[in-house]
C-alpha cells in the first residue's frame, strides 16, 4: 500500500510504499488483546504482601487453657480469626508475567500497526529532526492536529527532537525497537518517520 509522507512543517515530502503483510492485515481483536494483557501482566510490580500468623505481633502465648471454658479451643492471638491477627493465604511477591511466543508478539505489532493504518490514524514523516526548542515543535504538532500522539523512529531517536518533545503534553517518542501494541493503541495517533518504517519491516519480516 502507497501512502502520502508528510515534513514537521505540514508540506509534502513524497509517498512511500508499506509492506501489505505489516500495515494491510485485517486487525483482529483477540490476537491485541492477548498481547496487550501480556504487556500489562509482565510490567505489574507484583510487591503486594500481607502477614502471616507468623509475622504479627501478638504475644504466641495460648490466650486460655484448651478444655473447660465453654468456648472454642484456640492457640495463640495471631489466628487468622481474631482482629489483627494473620491473614491466611493472603497475596504474598511474586511476578504476574506468563508466556507468549515470539510469533504471537511479532503477529500483535503487525495487527496493531495495520489497525492505525486501516482506521486512518497512520502518519509517515520525512524525518523528526529539531533544534531542542520546545516552543517551536509545539506549535509544528498544534498545526498538524496531532493531540495524543506517538513518533517512532529509526534505531535512534534524534537527540534535539527528543528533548523538544519531552516537555508537549500528549506527544510520546519511541525508537523502532521499543515499538510495541499497548503504547501504539493507547495513542489516537501513530507517527512513522521513514527510518522508523524500514526499521520495523525489517524487524517484522
Amino acid at each position: 500500500m502507497k501512502i502520502d509522507a508528510i515534513k514537521l512543517d505540514g508540506g509534502k515530502a513524497g509517498s512511500i510504499d508499506l509492506d501489505d503483510e505489516i500495515f494491510d492485515l485485517e486487525p483482529r481483536a483477540d490476537i491485541l488483546h492477548r498481547v496487550v494483557r501480556w504487556q500489562r501482566n509482565k510490567a505489574q510490580a507484583g510487591t503486594h504482601k500481607v502477614k502471616t500468623r507468623s509475622e504479627t505481633s501478638y504475644s504466641t502465648k495460648k490466650i486460655y487453657r484448651q478444655k473447660g471454658t465453654g468456648g472454642a479451643r484456640h492457640g495463640d492471638r495471631n489466628a487468622p480469626i481474631f482482629r489483627k491477627g494473620g491473614i491466611y493465604k493472603g497475596p504474598t511477591p511474586r511476578s504476574h508475567a506468563h508466556d507468549l511466543p515470539k510469533k504471537f508478539r511479532k503477529l500483535g505489532l503487525k495487527h496493531a500497526l495495520s489497525a492505525k493504518a486501516k482506521a486512518g490514524e497512520l502518519i509517515v514523516l520525512e524525518a523528526a529532526e529539531s533544534d531542542g526548542k520546545t516552543g517551536a515543535l509545539a506549535k509544528q504538532v498544534k498545526s498538524l492536529g496531532w493531540k495524543r500522539a506517538l513518533i517512532i523512529d529509526g534505531a535512534t531517536v534524534n537527540e534535539g527532537f527528543a528533548r523538544a518533545a519531552a516537555n508537549i503534553e500528549g506527544l510520546d517518542v519511541l525508537p523502532s525497537m521499543g515499538a510495541n501494541v499497548y503504547d501504539i493503541l493507547k495513542r489516537d495517533t501513530l507517527v512513522l518517520t521513514k527510518a522508523g518504517v524500514e526499521a520495523l519491516e525489517a524487524r517484522l519480516k
